[in-house]
């Protein structure tokens, strides 16, 4: 039975989601106080991300007995140790780049004139250079004479004079030394952080869950588990994939005769946690260094075509195997959050913009006065099935509503679609409709598009060929017909254009499971229209209402149509009253043969024996 009671109620959590003045007021403070104190906020930031990183190791060490005490202090040393490793490697391929920096000038100097002479054509980069220099000179000049109108052209210039003054080694010492004194105490102060966050961490989430989600354990505990799995997950995958990625092309650069490759490799392993620019950024320089060191251009382009065979491999196939959607965040979220963290925080900001984001989704998903952020920045469908096929058939596209279902189709058979997704959207379409939203003429479109969607899935329903269980079983929502002689079945729709649709639907379904199905007359009117030729020859009728409260409608129609051949079996289809929207209507009431609120059904009573139900006098 089909499960209307999401369809004719709004969703519960769309109040929850809308963005209100005074969450707009919060996140504008919250924001300038970011800003504002970056400079405690950031190290407090990068601690956060190193304590979700290094907590699984931490918990490795004591399950296997290790004192946390002493498993704090591996996991923390090992990774600065790393750190560190990684900076003096860096810094010995700088070095060492920097010394042969000069045996490359002659090569891009050449390559320099080359592309300016090929660029100049007939001297037009000549001109426009001496004429933007002659531009410059007459703006230099005009700006003197207005300064001192006094001034003589003819004067010569004066002598240009050079103040030198002595320094003091006690102030060379300390604009050497100033400049490192921040970088050095932030990494000491996020080392000393993180240890006290690895040792307090129970501590830590009591006090958390005490302050904001004591009154409700459940969600609390779950929105934390959620946001370590996510980061720890991204940050783990992440290093997993920007690994994968620097081994080849530093083995690449290595085959190729790039110098230095290893710094090239370590590079382009760090910069890939910059999202999108981060990979562009770290080919830069090997291309650069290849148009520097080879008179010829053969191994800048295969420099280049390393890199792109390598980042198409890794974004094709590395990453949906290792690292999938475990971020849980779109990929415009992830361009935008790189945006806003840059903006925000700097080069920090940007390395950190991907985790910080993943929380902010978690707080959205988890928080009610924040769920606009699980909808802006997640990647989670924001509509339901049949909330897309309605709004798709509102606006008139049924060739997208079609692209989805035959995506559904993939996995489902047609009856199920129509179950789920066909009828619930009409469902909503008729709740409009209700509430006095609709026109006629945007009743005229959604039909027109539903009927237009039916006949492109009309070849599919052909193609499908379900296999049928035995009399009596049901699979996969799919009717079951009984071994009865073949029998004739013409479809109407009970009040309107929407019940058409929805009538056009079941009459899909009966002729996929091979039931004879009377074609309606060019120009008829539905029911309405209903005429003793219509159904000369029809065994079964069936009149589908998608307003439950259509029971007085349903025994005029069934009277009418039992007038018209008396012999003739009737059927109603009410999927929407099914006792939870509305109230079950009983076939007794209605003077019907049966009444259905489902098509499974619809189908197997239509072709089931029996003779016609009597009108009473």
């Amino acid at each position: 039975m089909i499960v209307m009671a999401d369809i004719a109620r709004p969703q519960a959590g769309l109040a929850n989601s809308t963005l209100s003045a005074r969450t707009v007021l919060i996140l504008i403070g919250v924001a300038v106080l970011l800003y504002v104190g970056q400079e405690v906020f950031v190290p407090l930031a990068l601690a956060l991300l190193l304590t979700f990183t290094l907590a699984p190791i931490v918990s490795f060490l004591k399950k296997r007995r290790v004192p946390k005490i002493l498993s704090v202090i591996i996991a923390v040393a090992s990774a600065f140790l790393t750190i560190a490793a990684f900076s003096l490697v860096v810094a010995s391929q700088v070095a060492n780049l920097a010394e042969n920096i000069p045996t490359y000038q002659r090569n891009i100097v050449s390559k320099v004139q080359t592309i300016t002479n090929a660029g100049a054509g007939n001297g037009i980069l000549d001109h426009l250079n001496k004429a933007v220099e002659r531009v410059g000179a007459e703006m230099q000049d005009r700006a003197v004479e207005s300064q001192d109108p006094s001034l003589d052209k003819n004067k010569p210039d004066p002598l240009p004079v050079e103040i030198v003054t002595r320094s003091n080694p006690i102030a060379t010492l300390g604009n050497l030394i100033i400049p490192l004194i921040s970088p050095f105490a932030t990494a000491g102060l996020v080392i000393v952080l993180v240890i006290f966050m690895l040792l307090e961490r129970e501590e830590l989430r009591d006090r958390f869950i005490r302050l904001v989600g004591l009154g409700d354990l459940h969600k609390t505990t779950s929105a934390l588990q959620d946001a370590g799995s996510r980061v720890g997950k991204y940050l783990l995958m992440q290093l997993v994939v920007n690994t994968l990625y620097a081994v080849p092309i530093t083995l690449g650069l290595l085959l190729l005769g790039i110098p230095n490759a290893i710094l090239w490799g370590l590079l382009t392993l760090v910069l890939r946690f910059v999202p999108y620019i981060g990979p562009v950024i770290g080919m830069v320089f090997p291309l650069f260094l290849a148009l520097a060191i080879a008179p010829g251009w053969s191994l800048v382009a295969w420099v280049a075509a390393l890199f792109i065979v390598v980042e198409l491999v890794s974004n094709n196939v590395v990453e949906p195997w290792l690292y999938g959607s475990h971020t849980g965040l779109s990929s415009l979220a992830i361009i935008v959050s790189a945006i806003f963290w840059s903006w925000l925080w700097g080069p920090v900001g940007l390395m950190l913009s991907t985790p910080l984001t993943v929380c902010l989704v978690v707080l959205g998903r988890y928080v009610p006065q924040f769920g606009f952020l699980d909808v802006l920045l997640g990647n989670e469908p924001v509509l339901q099935p049949q909330e897309k096929l309605y709004q798709r058939l509102l606006a008139g596209d049924p060739n997208e509503a079609t692209d989805n279902a035959e995506e559904f189709l993939e996995d489902e058979e047609l009856i199920t679609y129509y179950e789920k997704v066909g009828l619930p959207a009409l469902a909503l379409g008729e709740t409009d409709r209700q509430r006095g939203v609709m026109s006629e003429e945007q009743l005229d479109l959604v039909a027109r598009s539903t009927k237009t969607l039916v006949e492109n899935l009309a070849d599919y329903a052909i193609l499908e060929e379900p296999e049928k269980p035995a009399e009596g079983e049901t699979e996969g929502g799919a009717a079951v017909l009984p071994e009865v002689p073949r029998k004739k079945i013409a479809c109407f729709g009970g009040r309107g254009a929407i019940d058409e649709a929805a009538s056009a639907m079941v009459r899909q379904v009966l002729l996929e499971q091979g039931a004879d199905v009377a074609e309606a007359p060019e120009g008829f009117q539905g029911l309405r229209g209903a005429t003793v030729s219509t159904i000369l020859g029809v065994d079964t009728a069936l009149v589908t209402f998608l307003n439950g409260n259509s029971k007085s409608h349903a025994r005029q129609a069934v009277r009418r149509l039992k007038r018209l051949k008396p012999s003739l079996r009737v059927g109603i289809f009410v999927p929407m009253a099914d006792g939870e929207n509305y109230p079950r209507i009983e076939a007794g009431e209605v003077e019907a043969d049966f009444v259905t609120t489902t098509i499974a059904d619809t189908a197997r009573n239509a072709l089931s024996e029996g003779a016609a139900v009597e009108l009473r006098a």
